[in-house]
């Protein structure tokens, strides 16, 4: 394993902007190629225009003609670990028949310009505040491309390009050891403070969520609303529920933390979307470094909609005639739970992609400091919007064999929206009340 030292970076705060444009990419990655070439430099990411875009939003596989350099098995799982963690060492343990398909690494990873303009000027002028549980100075855009701490890395995850504001649709599935499971489809509207026309600058808003069920019928009608602070120690994330049987909005405190993601029933808490969500206060934060990992990247053939989902979600785990695996750099940091605090997870370790700054992987422990659960995303590039996206997020229970999937679009007849303008007015508990007649 690759680790490189985070002392160093410890010592003083990086505030050269010239290095954004030299060693560094415009969003703080390393620009060079790693010792022996397997991870490339990066030259600009996937351009647009790279495969063929169906109405729909089908997005053909610019490297379908590749094949795998090698396959990981358990019986050469021990050539490959320095490059695994150990949820994916564990994988193949608690799965005998699990496999890995390993891919020539490509860094497709290309931001819009304005977007990444405005991260250049957060160098310097973005900070931490409340002790790393909120931001200062910020309005949009990669928060600190130059970080020296845990925290930093962290709000890069939270503050990373997700399209400014997103119309979509996605389904999710808890899958049995089984492989029984039941698809929970969802009609999704997001927006980021820099896409609501009517958002004062100094409000203490990230985003706003608003997520409908549309099937099945026995969960169609409920809605969420999510309204996300930059700061959530000084005010808490605001939820709200409709429920159509209860026919009326009330406040959502459990949507946080360790209460459980709805419709995963246990499987994840609400604070794994996503790999990590919300608040950081109730973990010590840790920087460990970087190392170059075989993560899910460049994942068109899960994201196709020439599949099913019923293609994907197999007993155990996903198909792994679908999962493409590269080698690529990660940011690692480790969150252990402060005394006095609550977590059903104990410790967790986090590997974010120095290139899109999604959490790529973590490893999830529990209260005995035993590790549970195992996290991972396979990313894609929305090459026509520059927009690097989940094709599917999954967490694995490495006890009791299920796991859960969330972010399917493979059955989904409508290609993602993003970029639009929004108002405040469309998250409001008020709206969701409209919504629900």
């Amino acid at each position: 394993m690759t680790l490189l030292a985070a002392c160093a970076l410890a010592h003083a705060k990086q505030t050269d902007a010239s290095r954004l444009e030299g060693p560094l990419t415009p969003f703080g990655a390393e620009r060079a190629a790693n010792a022996d070439g397997s991870i490339p430099a990066w030259t600009g990411g996937m351009p647009p225009g790279a495969a063929t875009v169906s109405p729909n939003g089908n997005y053909a596989d610019p490297y379908a003609a590749e094949k795998p350099v090698y396959t990981i098995s358990k019986s050469n799982l021990a050539q490959y670990k320095d490059l695994l963690s150990p949820g994916q060492q564990a994988m193949f343990i608690r799965h005998p028949e699990y496999r890995m398909r390993v891919f020539p690494s490509h860094r497709s990873t290309r931001l819009p310009k304005r977007y990444v303009d405005e991260s250049r000027n957060n160098l310097g002028a973005v900070t931490l505040e409340e002790n790393g549980y909120g931001l200062k100075g910020y309005h949009f855009g990669v928060a600190f491309p130059e970080p020296t701490e845990a925290k930093e890395v962290l709000w890069n995850h939270l503050t990373r390009f997700r399209g400014g504001s997103v119309r979509r649709q996605f389904a999710s599935a808890t899958v049995q050891e089984s492989g029984d499971y039941t698809v929970v489809g969802y009609d999704a509207l997001s927006a980021f403070r820099e896409n609501i026309s009517d958002m004062p600058v100094d409000a203490n808003v990230l985003f706003y969520n608003r997520v409908l069920t549309v099937e099945p019928s026995r969960y169609s009608g409920e809605v969420t609303l999510v309204q996300e602070p930059l700061n959530q120690v000084a005010e808490p994330r605001s939820a709200w529920q409709y429920i159509p049987g209860q026919r009326r909005v009330r406040r959502a405190p459990t949507v946080a933390y360790d209460n459980s993601a709805r419709y995963s029933f246990g499987q994840v808490v609400s604070d794994s979307v996503d790999g990590y969500n919300g608040a950081p206060d109730r973990y010590d934060w840790k920087l460990i470094g970087k190392q170059e990992m075989l993560v899910g990247y460049n994942a068109f053939p899960l994201a196709s909609k020439d599949i099913k989902y019923a293609d994907i979600l197999k007993p155990g785990y996903l198909n792994p005639d679908l999962a493409r695996y590269e080698k690529h750099r990660v940011w690692v940091i480790e969150a252990t739970l402060k005394p006095g605090n609550r977590h059903v997870y104990s410790k967790r370790r986090f590997y974010i992609d120095e290139d899109s700054w999604q959490i790529m992987a973590s490893d999830i422990y529990d209260s005995r400091g035993e590790l549970w659960r195992f996290y991972e995303s396979h990313l894609t590039q929305l090459h026509d919007i520059e927009m690097p996206i989940t094709a599917v997020e999954v967490t694995y229970d490495l006890i009791s064999g299920r796991y859960a999937a969330n972010y399917l679009t493979n059955e989904v007849p409508k290609k993602i929206e993003i970029g639009f303008v929004s108002t405040r007015a469309e998250f409001t508990p008020v709206q969701l009340k409209r919504m629900g007649k």
